[in-house]
This record gives C-alpha cells, structure tokens and sequence, in this order.
C-alpha cells in the first residue's frame, strides 16, 4: 500500500510541475492584435452626423398684447411674403388713435397758426418754440397708437409653410408671445458640430457633401455658409452648410445626414495609425513594430498630431513606413523584445472569430 502511495505522489508532483511549465510558457507569449500602418499624406476626410434645417425657422408673434381675433392658416399651409396670418382685436387700440387723432388735429392747427404769427413778428419766440415742440410731440404720439393699430395684424416675412399654430382664436396673448411658427420654403440647410482640435483648422477644409439613407447613392454636394465663433455648452462649434440638390430630391427639414469634410493636410509622411496603438510614456509617445518573422514586437518613437473621428490618429514618425505592422490591443502588457501571439484574423467564413 506504501509502494501505491508513494506512485501517485510522484505522478500528482510530475503533473503539478508540467501545468506550472506551460502555464509559464503561456505567460511568456502574451497575445496582441496586430494593425498595419496607412499612409495619410494627401487627403484626409472628417465625418459628422448632421441635421437638417430650413434656411430660415422662426416663431411669429405680435408687437402688442390682446386677444386673438382670427387666424387664418392651419398647420402645413403654404404661404407667400405678406400675406395675414392672424389679427387681434383692434377695437381697443382704435379707440385710442381716434382719441389721439383729434388731439393731433387740435395741436396741429393752433401750432400753425402760432407758427405763422412768429413769421409776421406776430408773437414771441417762447411762444413759437412751444408750439414746435407740442406738434412734434402729438405727432410722435399719433403715428405710435397707428403704429399700434397696424402690429394687430400679422403678416408672412417670407414665402414658406406654417409649421405650427400655437394659440387659437379668442384667446389673449402678451407682445412678444410665439403664436406661429414658420419655416421658408427655399433650399434647406445642414447643421452639424465641430470639436474644438477640428475648429482650430477650418482653413484646412476644402469641400463637403452629406448622404441620407433615405436616398440611396445620392451624394449632396454642400457649400460652406458660416462656422459659429464661440462654442457651446457642449464646446462645440456649429457649421452651417447649404444643401445644393441640382436634380436631386430636396431633404426636409428634420432628417438626419452624414456629412463628409475632406480637408488638406499641413504634415509630411503623414501615417494613420488605430488610437489604441500609442503608448503614453514619460511624456513620449510610442508604437510597438511586430516582426513577423521573430514575433517580437520592438518600440518605435512617434509623434501624434491629430486624432480621427474614425478610431484612429494622425503621426509623424522618421523611424515609421506604411505597411509595417504594429501592435494596436495589448500595448500595456508588452515591453520592448517581447515575443507576442498575434491574435488570428477574422476571415469572410469565421463571422464574429468564433471558429
């Protein structure tokens, strides 16, 4: 029974040290993904989700308060540049100018004559300059209650749709209060917004377009309207783009759009790199080369400039070239002369590396 027991210790230890061996072999060889590196010395491009909006989106509303008396367009009209939309009561605010204007006629006749006197030295100049400035008062007062007469009715600034009435008749509303909103019915536009590293080199941006997924292989050509100064609360800029549909079908406001920024780089030898391939160290930055042949991976020093919106960055690098192979997952757990597994590429027939 000894002689047994004493056989499945030595077979128990020679397994334990066999696992402890491989398990350190497996640690020796860690295993990476492996990228390759892409030239980027002509053009690169940008891509930003996008909306559209109607060259001009306003809210109407009336100069003065009172209460509706009539409006005269529904949601989805069409409308044309002048044309009544609604009015308000006027029966207040013509009251008030029939007062003023026979106090108008009243000033105006006895300053002229007081005026025609001072001219045939008829009166005194105290006399005259009083009569001067009460016509020009009563007359300051008079145009501005048919100037309040006249904000009882709402007209269309432009040729356009209603997009929404907001109150309906018989109600009251204050001066300045939305009562419909508008939109124009010209060419649309597309709005998107710029990260500040993106802002600070507009200069660089030399043509645009946007796609919709609505419209299949349709590409839009854009033309560049105004990129606001000062960011938002987000910090980003807003760029505002003309839509310029030629013959094709004419985006509405409201949809979604993917707009492409091509732009001018400034840097020569230029290489696109994945982001997660830049190993921050000692205030340098660094990629790690993967020899194939050795499967050790080897730190090269770069120099980063430009991150891309797409999963990638823009480097400068004299110890770089495009097609080399670097290590883009796994950096923190190599080090220089490492030997590495590459992870095995995803094939057409192993959907999702599952085999």
């Amino acid at each position: 029974m000894k002689q047994i027991h004493f056989i499945l210790t030595g077979i128990s230890l020679i397994l334990l040290t066999s696992c402890a061996q491989r398990a350190k072999e497996t640690k020796d060889y860690q295993t990476v993904k492996i990228d390759t590196v892409i030239s980027a010395d002509e053009q690169t491009f940008l891509q930003y989700p996008g909306k559209v909006k109607a060259a001009q989106d306003i809210s109407l509303s009336f100069r003065v308060s009172g209460t509706i008396n009539k409006i005269y367009v529904e949601d989805g009209t069409r409308v044309h540049e002048g044309q009544l939309l609604a009015e308000l009561d006027p029966t207040d605010y013509q009251v008030q100018l029939d007062a003023t204007e026979a106090e108008y006629q009243q000033v105006k006749a006895e300053a002229e004559r007081v005026i025609a006197l001072y001219k045939e030295n008829g009166t005194t100049p105290n006399a005259n300059d009083k009569a001067v400035y009460g016509l020009k008062q009563i007359t300051a007062k008079y145009k501005h209650h048919k100037d309040q007469l006249a904000y009882t009715r709402l007209y269309a600034p432009f040729n356009g749709y209603v997009q929404k009435r907001l109150f309906e008749a018989h109600e009251t509303v204050g001066a300045g209060m939305p009562i419909i909103s508008m939109i124009s019915a010209g060419t649309p536009e597309v709005e998107i917004n710029l990260p500040a590293a993106e802002y600070i080199r507009r200069e660089q941006f030399s043509r645009y377009h946007c796609t919709f997924d609505i419209y299949p292989g349709q590409i839009y050509p854009l033309k560049l309207i105004s990129v606001t100064p000062k960011a938002n609360a987000n910090q980003l800029y807003t760029m505002r783009l003309q839509l310029m549909p030629d013959q094709k079908p004419v985006p509405s406001p409201g949809m979604n759009t993917m707009v492409t920024i091509y732009c001018d780089t400034d840097q020569v030898n230029t290489l696109s790199v994945p982001t997660n391939a830049i190993l921050q160290k000692n205030e340098k930055s660094y990629v790690f080369v993967y020899n194939p042949s050795e499967q050790t991976v080897h730190s090269r020093e770069v120099s980063p400039f430009r991150l891309l919106n797409n999963g990638r960055s823009l480097i400068t690098s004299d110890q770089l070239k495009p097609g080399e192979q670097i290590v883009s997952s796994g950096i923190h757990h190599i080090k220089d002369g490492d030997t590495v597994k590459p992870l095995p590429l995803i094939t057409k027939t192993n959907i999702g590396g599952l085999l």
